[in-house]
């Protein structure tokens, strides 16, 4: 998938089907000139229904349907016959999609599971006809009710990637990288701010075929979660990962400056995500030697005694066992480490 195929926000107006009208028949045949009502119900009006699909990761299928439409229920005939119910319109839409009330920013629905699925508009119900409506004082009502009108909404659809573990770091941290050796995935990677404008996913493979998913998410920048740069963009795609990488660079000033702010930007935004695992890797290691690299380490476990940490390099294919081994025991442990 390109960049510019990923999208996560899309709006889109829905209406679904009118329900069709009740018939008002009486029956008239050959020797019955005066036969008693007969008019059926008319159809129910399409739904319009959504349904989880776990090999989509994206909603660009969706991106040029601005408006989606359900056919209307048909109307009741003679000799009581049921009108056709409208078909129901399916919208396919990966895990992890949120479907908000885009007048009332109110969530609906989430959607988390394979082929779940979720009516978001009912078609309008069909009208009774009249021989519903036959009564010992009544016996040739000439009337049956209209169809019930479907109803309209406007819906905003967010996705929110489902991943075991989501990278957290300053741009350029080393994050698309990373992905890019531990994973069959293939992102973007160059030595400047905002390589990365869309999340990749990747598949990392541990041992005895055990696998996790792992999200490498655009970069922090302070203010993020006010909307600055990237913004919320990223930030809700955090909401949905287990486990926390933070991943901080050797030749930052200070590891836990760093830290604190990107925490403090995740606080901001959603101060649950604080409830998440945590680990913190210290990525392009190769650039410090033993004795650098041991005052580092006891300055680490000095400021996060209790968040578990490690040394990696990507380049250099330092370290990345180490991190799998430390992320496969974080995801799979009850305990989760805070601040």
């Amino acid at each position: 998938m390109t960049e510019g195929n990923f999208v996560d926000y899309i709006k889109i107006h829905l209406k679904s089907g009118n329900g069709g009208k009740g018939s008002a028949h009486l029956r008239r045949e050959k020797y019955i000139p005066k036969g008693g009502p007969d008019g059926g119900d008319g159809g129910r009006g399409g739904h319009i229904i959504f349904k989880a699909n776990k090999d989509l990761w994206t909603l660009f299928h969706l991106k040029f349907k601005r408006h989606l439409r359900a056919t209307h229920g048909e109307h009741g005939g003679k000799q009581t016959s049921t009108g056709a119910d409208g078909e129901d319109q399916y919208v396919e839409v990966p895990l992890g999609t949120v479907i908000r009330n885009t007048e009332t920013n109110e969530v609906i629905k989430e959607i988390t599971e394979h082929e779940e699925e979720y009516i978001v508009v009912e078609g309008g119900m069909g009208g009774k006809g009249n021989s519903h409506f036959k009564s010992s004082t009544n016996q040739t009502p000439r009337y049956a009710q209209p169809g019930i009108l479907g109803q309209e909404l406007d819906i905003t659809l967010e996705l929110k990637l489902l991943a075991d573990v989501g990278l957290v770091g300053f741009p350029n941290a080393g994050k698309s990288t990373l992905l890019s050796v531990i994973t069959a995935a293939k992102p973007k990677i160059a030595n400047y701010e905002f390589t990365t404008l869309k999340p990749n996913l990747g598949i990392v493979e541990y041992r005895d075929y055990k696998t996790f998913v792992v999200a490498d998410i655009p970069g922090i920048i302070e203010g993020a979660a006010e909307g600055k740069g990237l913004g919320y963009r990223f930030l809700r795609h955090i909401e949905r990962n287990s486990t926390l990488l933070f991943l901080i660079p050797a030749d930052a000033g200070s590891v836990k400056e760093q830290y604190e702010i990107l925490l403090d930007e995740l606080r901001r935004y959603n101060p649950e995500l604080l409830d998440k695992s945590r680990v913190i890797a210290i990525t392009k290691s190769d650039l410090l030697d033993d004795e650098l690299k041991t005052e580092l380490a006891e300055e680490i476990e000095h400021a996060f005694d209790h968040i578990p940490h490690v040394f990696i390099s990507s380049i250099a294919q330092q370290g990345l066992q180490p991190l799998k081994d430390l992320l496969w025991k974080t995801l799979n442990e009850d305990k989760i480490p805070k601040a």
